[in-house]
């Protein structure tokens, strides 16, 4: 099946919305394309809409004429995604749009990211207000920008632009579970400047490439041991040593809240029998330690054809003091709840990392549903960089948010799931970042649920969305709108 085949399916409505949302590029802190297709789909259908300070968009929609006079619900989701494309593919995020295909229960995107997340919440929304059967009470339409880079829309939200009390957000991705709390998070950056050093002896240059990793999700995957390409990296560089391969460069990760997949970085051999030795060494210690969870890991060394005279590369001292540095650093699962069983409560990713021209600059992401860990996690991961003199600064942190014991859409949605379904549906928190609890600083007192349909590898070019379950998630919808 190909793109034209995603309208085709059921439920329609949001599945054409989906298709006309996936056309337009949206990358985070550069939505202005996609709140302008917003913008203009509410003009269309002649609702009200406007713009917050923040730049996100709120559309009202009135209650359809059997629930006037009922409470006003907010429903919210998120107008980026994350941008990244698989090993060896070409695609220019800024100008196409996503090439979906239908694979048995799936849409997937070839080669891409597929927008799942959020992209099906924001089409659902769309749906909702485009229709004119559904049953429903009024409708406040809250879609936020930059949630993928640090929830700038979220953090920027006005008060007094909302008057509902009840809030569905859309950007859950198991359709049995209802999410009711979630971590919060803060990015820590750092840069180092380091002395280069010329080489001038016909020294090989050789590109050590790590690619064929899962990736996925920083925080919903940290704890299934996924490996961390910028981490592995690390790994190679200290088994080999400062006096067997001088750095000239480094490349990987491509987002701060997805495990890096790949990483490359080019080198001068300075002993090649003791860079064999090491490299093949490490690296088949690596692929067996990997070989269960990580099936298309590759590691190789391919020689680069440049003169080495015109190679420069990190001085030893800078050298070893960095990938030190890199290796100690807290990566994976930091700590686990003793609250709530098989929660991930601490977290941190190593995300990206660019070294070359006298300098490296690196980000990642702390998570943790309890603010103390999460500052103390975020001090752990800067302590070794601040320990060799990097520059290291932290970005702007957003609150968790926490689960409450008395919710009645949480009640009214558990009955509803039980009469759809004929089976009670999962109640808890993710380790993941979710905009409920920062939207809370601007309206507490909100009675939020997050829930939506199945969707796999979300941050990765293997994302993919369930067909069954999104029809699933629209039939929960509806019924809970019709409810309210």
């Amino acid at each position: 099946m190909t793109a034209s085949d995603i309208r085709a399916l059921e439920p329609k409505a949001l599945w054409n919305c989906f298709a006309e949302l996936n056309a337009v590029p949206r990358p985070s802190k550069r939505e202005e394309r996609v709140v302008g297709f917003v913008l203009g789909f509410a003009a269309r259908h002649g609702l009200d809409a406007q713009l917050d300070t923040a730049g996100n968009v709120i559309i009202k929609k009135p209650a359809s004429a059997d629930r006037i006079g009922h409470p006003t619900v907010i429903m919210q989701a998120h107008l980026d995604m994350v941008h990244k494309a698989g090993d060896g593919v070409k695609f220019d995020f800024d100008k196409q749009g996503i090439d979906m295909w239908v694979d048995g229960d799936w849409v997937r995107a070839r080669g891409t990211t597929l927008g799942a997340d959020n992209g099906l919440g924001v089409a659902a929304i769309l749906a909702v207000l485009a229709a004119q059967d559904l049953p429903h009470p009024p409708i406040e339409a809250l879609f936020t920008l930059d949630e993928e880079q640090g929830m700038g829309g979220a953090l920027g939200l006005q008060p007094g632009l909302l008057t509902g009390k009840t809030m569905l957000n859309l950007d859950s991705e198991e359709d049995d579970t209802f999410t009711i709390g979630c971590a919060g998070g803060i990015d820590t950056l750092g840069s180092f400047e380091y002395t280069e050093v010329a080489h001038d002896s016909a020294a090989p240059v050789v590109a050590i490439q790590i690619t064929g990793l899962r990736g996925g999700h920083s925080g919903l995957q940290i704890h299934e041991g996924r490996a961390n390409a910028n981490k592995l990296m690390t790994r190679l560089l200290s088994a080999c040593g400062e006096d067997v391969v001088a750095l000239s460069t480094m490349r990987g990760g491509s987002a701060r809240n997805a495990i890096p997949a790949q990483c490359v970085a080019q080198v001068v051999i300075l002993d090649e029998a003791r860079f064999m030795e090491c490299f093949e060494r490490e690296a088949a210690g690596i692929r067996e330690e990997f070989r269960l969870i990580e099936p298309g890991l590759s590691i190789v060394a391919a020689p680069v054809n440049v003169e080495s005279a015109s190679v420069q590369t990190m001085s030893a001292e800078h050298q070893r003091a960095l990938v030190f540095a890199m290796q100690a650093v807290v990566n994976g699962v930091y700590r686990m709840s003793p609250v709530v069983p098989g929660l991930v409560e601490a977290s941190s990713n190593f995300s990206t990392i660019a070294l070359g021209g006298g300098k490296a600059e690196w980000s990642s992401l702390q998570r943790s549903s309890v603010e103390s860990s999460k500052a103390d996690v975020a001090r752990a991961f800067r302590a070794p960089f601040e320990l060799i003199g990097a520059k290291v600064k932290s970005g702007d942190p957003y609150p968790g948010w926490s689960p409450s014991a008395e919710s009645a859409i949480l009640d009214k949605m558990k009955k509803i799931y039980r009469e759809l379904f004929g089976h009670e549906v999962k109640v808890g928190a993710c380790h993941a970042g979710l905009e409920c609890g920062v939207i809370s600083i601007a309206y507490p007192g909100l009675d939020m649920i997050s829930f939506g349909p199945n969707i796999h590898e979300a941050h990765s070019e293997k994302e993919c969305a369930s067909i069954s379950s999104t029809q699933k998630f629209w039939k929960l919808l509806t019924a809970t709108l019709a409810d309210l």
